[in-house]
């Protein structure tokens, strides 16, 4: 048996953050990871840190997604120090696309609501017309109504990020152990012996970032996990020169120079397949938006499964009947990656989760199913 200060169960984007933001506060820290045969969202997401579209009714969350946004500059800078892996991060703010004018005054609706819901914290934003979004994005479409624009979101390339993550994590003294699929949780207050990939690993703290695995996982330690997969397709396209000229929240220029489409939210269960329908729908908007884009090839298009709680919302608990026993969940690993190594891993480290995550408990599940 192995001891360590801190076990971390999933080795994507979410466990990646918590696990090099608990070595980093000196922890020895065993990271347990699946592997790629795992329904890893962390590979095949849009990359985006995005803010502007988190939190209606729920300005905890707005804050939260912000405070991670904030974050990035420092967290991304710090990460290519360490590791001389560039995430190619970019701060710029961006745009949420509106195709008809239904949908533009929906969303100024949206946005003055986000704004009146942020209270102290301000939230602000600018709804562009048709006018004014062509003269910010020369390239949009002419059928293409308008845009809200805020100054908060950005991006980041979601492989890099992890590459980097794992690195960082283990520079800082960290032990990565792949191919190491949970088998058994045996649980005490402040005592954890896991059995995965052979081995055994032992510690007062555990935390639970295995994505839809956590469902699983959760009760094991007393949590209570009401994750379900939401399916995403996104395209890839061949490489072109640099066109784009804002980030938006449908497509996106990379570095490299292809662009990124997306995406779809589909209720397909476990199933990670590409399907025509939906092909077809998402270059259509695609194209709708940038015109240009019907004479681009497409090299790459895939599927990949969300983390969803039934109310978007992320999970952080500390299990009540085992204490030292975290959950983290989110289908948000590149936005709140940096709050997750930055700030959340903290909360573990300390040993209690503050006020300022009391709403995402997963206590609020069982007012939900009281009601």
């Amino acid at each position: 048996m192995s001891s360590y200060d801190s076990i971390v169960i999933g080795g994507g984007l979410v466990g990646s953050s918590v696990a090099y933001g608990l070595a980093r506060r000196g922890l020895k820290v065993a990271l347990l990871d699946e592997g790629d045969v795992a329904f890893r969202a962390s590979r095949g997401n849009f990359g985006l840190v995005w803010v502007q579209s988190k939190g209606l009714g729920v300005p905890e969350y707005q804050n939260w997604s912000r405070q991670s946004s904030m974050l990035w500059d420092d967290f991304a800078q710090e990460l290519r120090q360490e590791t001389g892996v560039d995430t190619q991060h970019e701060h710029k703010g961006g745009i949420h696309v509106c195709i008809t004018e239904k949908d533009f005054a929906e969303r100024k609706k949206y946005m003055e609501q986000m704004h009146l819901e942020a209270g102290e914290t301000r939230f602000e934003y600018e709804m562009l017309d048709q006018k004014a979004l062509k003269s910010a994005v020369p390239e949009i479409g002419p059928e293409v109504a308008g845009a809200s624009f805020t100054p908060y979101d950005g991006a980041a390339n979601p492989l890099y990020l992890l590459r980097s993550l794992h690195a960082a994590f283990l520079k800082r003294g960290g032990k990565y152990f792949p191919q190491s699929k949970v088998a058994a949780i045996k649980a005490a207050p402040h005592d954890f012996t896991v059995t995965a990939g052979g081995a055994t690993f032992n510690a007062p703290k555990l935390v639970i970032a295995a994505g839809l695995g956590n469902k699983a996982l959760g009760p094991l330690v007393g949590l209570n996990v009401p994750v379900d997969p939401v399916r995403g397709q996104i395209f890839v396209t061949e490489r072109v020169k640099p066109v784009l000229s804002m980030l938006t929240i449908w497509v996106r220029q990379m570095a490299e120079g292809s662009i990124m489409i997306g995406e779809s939210r589909e209720d397909a269960g476990y199933n990670d397949v590409t399907t025509p329908e939906v092909q077809q729908e998402v270059a259509a908007r695609a194209v709708t938006m940038f015109p240009f884009l019907k004479d681009v090839r497409i090299v790459r298009h895939w599927a990949a499964l969300r983390v969803m709680s039934p109310d978007g919302l992320p999970i952080y608990e500390q299990s009540a009947t085992c204490p030292g026993a975290f959950v983290a969940t989110c289908h948000s690993g590149v936005t709140l990656a940096a709050a997750h190594a930055l700030r959340y891993a903290g909360f573990v480290a300390d040993g209690a989760l503050p006020a300022e995550v009391a709403r995402f408990t997963n206590k609020r599940f069982d007012v939900q199913n009281a009601a």
